[in-house]
């Protein structure tokens, strides 16, 4: 309907058109709305080539939370650890869901991932999880499942019956060798290539250059993972000696 804030619907109908090459005037007609207010809504939100629909309408929640006045603190509403401002901590989760649904995860999936990454223990129950997001039990158990799955979180017994989702920090430096493997892959099937279509031929050189530049990010990005692993475990206040860095010479 025209006016009133775009719906959640309306923003994927919005992306759909865009896919199709449709001129905003068109894609604001199918949804009987002014072509101005398509054109701010794309603009706003990556342009039309970095559309995404899920995206834009977090970003249009978060502006229109923070233009509400906050509540005031109850009386039982525990203050956070260690000072920390509640409405800093909050934007901050914010923005990292934000962050992770940018590298392809499910809205759900990054606000659990969000949520346990900035805990001090690094690990919550599922029953603090549907506090902290507000969700249902259902959703969270789903949630917890698929990130179990990708190898991003892992469970822990904790006290009495419950379990504990733990981030798995070493998943950081297996992520950094999966996608050194994968661009050895890419260098063998380049070099592949080379035989196939004949050395010294442009496509060739071409596929040549990719290898060897493939092989050195891959190989240098293996050295690095490997000599810096340890940091990933520091405590507050410390740092490998291995990852220190020079002093002036």
């Amino acid at each position: 309907m025209p006016g009133g804030r775009l719906t959640q619907q309306e923003r994927q109908q919005i992306a759909l058109g865009l896919a199709d090459g449709l001129a905003y005037a068109e894609i604001a007609r199918r949804l009987d709305r002014p072509t101005s207010t398509v054109t701010r809504e794309v603009m706003r939100n990556g342009g039309p080539a970095g559309y995404r629909a899920d995206l834009a309408h977090r970003a249009t929640e978060h502006r229109a939370h923070r233009r509400r006045q906050p509540a005031p603190r109850s009386a039982n509403t525990p203050a956070l650890p260690h000072g920390r401002d509640a409405e800093a901590v909050r934007a901050y989760e914010e923005a990292f869901t934000t962050l992770f649904m940018q590298q392809g995860l499910p809205r759900m999936a990054s606000g659990v991932l969000a949520c346990i990454y900035t805990t001090d223990e690094g690990s919550l129950t599922a029953s603090e999880l549907v506090q902290r997001l507000q969700v249902s039990p259902a959703s969270v158990s789903k949630t917890v499942a698929l990130l179990e799955n990708m190898g991003l979180i892992r469970r822990e017994r904790g006290e009495g019956r419950r379990e504990r989702y733990v981030v798995d920090t070493d998943v950081w430096y297996q992520g950094m060798i999966a996608a050194a493997r994968s661009h050895a892959q890419l260098a063998e099937t380049a070099r592949q290539g080379v035989g196939i279509l004949g050395p010294d031929t442009p496509a060739a050189v071409r596929l040549e250059n990719i290898a060897r530049f493939v092989d050195f990010v891959g190989e240098s990005m293996v050295r690095a993972a490997e000599q810096a692993r340890d940091i990933l475990y520091a405590k507050a206040g410390t740092a490998p000696d291995d990852t220190a860095e020079p002093g002036p010479v």
